[in-house]
């Protein structure tokens, strides 16, 4: 008759002292649980704190300035770390403080970079005398501004919807210190959710 081994799979035993009286194994004091619940809960903190401070950050839109791409409502995530590696881009969506009043966020884009002379004839942007290709605009714009030369470190930014965008043109050159974050990603409402172009 074949011989059987029963295995314990269950770890250490109790001995068989604590067995037979039937003791429980010794719980956590509760101490202990709370010092390791506060120690989790300020490493997230932390966390958190130095992400927002110097990764990313959520903003929510306000207006219609950069419509179809941004609506009211919308929330992006904006990328606080780029700008240490790079300059802003033509092109690029940027969230920052007005040079007007700091406590105002607004988001538009880059247009003109430091030391181009750029100049609006009817709506149609020129960088140093050659028409700008925008394919994000929808609504046709108007008006004309310029020729200036944008003064070093200093942006010209404009919002898509140029007719009922207050930017550069109403209010000069944003410092590129005012520069808050690279709008990212559209995330809310889950339907629109993209990588903001």
């Amino acid at each position: 008759m074949p011989i059987t081994e029963e295995l314990d799979i269950t770890g250490e035993q109790e001995p068989a002292d604590a067995r037979k009286e039937g003791r429980a194994k010794p719980k956590a004091p509760a101490a202990a649980i709370v010092k390791a619940w506060l120690q989790a809960a300020a490493a997230t903190a932390v966390v958190f704190f130095l992400t927002v401070t110097f990764v990313v950050q959520g903003f929510q839109v306000y207006g219609n300035c950069m419509e179809p791409g941004l609506r009211t409502g919308e929330r992006v995530l904006g990328n606080k770390l780029i700008y240490r590696f790079r300059s802003p881009a033509r092109g690029d969506v940027i969230v920052f403080r007005s040079p007007a009043d700091r406590d105002k966020v607004f988001i538009k884009r880059v247009i003109g970079l430091p030391g181009e002379v750029i100049e609006v004839r009817d709506g149609q942007v020129c960088i140093n005398g050659s028409p700008l290709s925008e394919p994000y605009l929808v609504h046709r714009p108007h008006g004309s501004y310029g020729p200036e030369v944008i003064k070093p470190g200093h942006l010209f930014v404009m919002g898509d919807y140029r007719d009922q965008s207050n930017d550069s043109r109403s209010w000069g050159e944003l410092p590129v210190e005012n520069v808050q974050a690279n709008a990212w990603v559209r995330y809310w409402p889950l339907t629109r959710l993209c990588l903001m172009r």
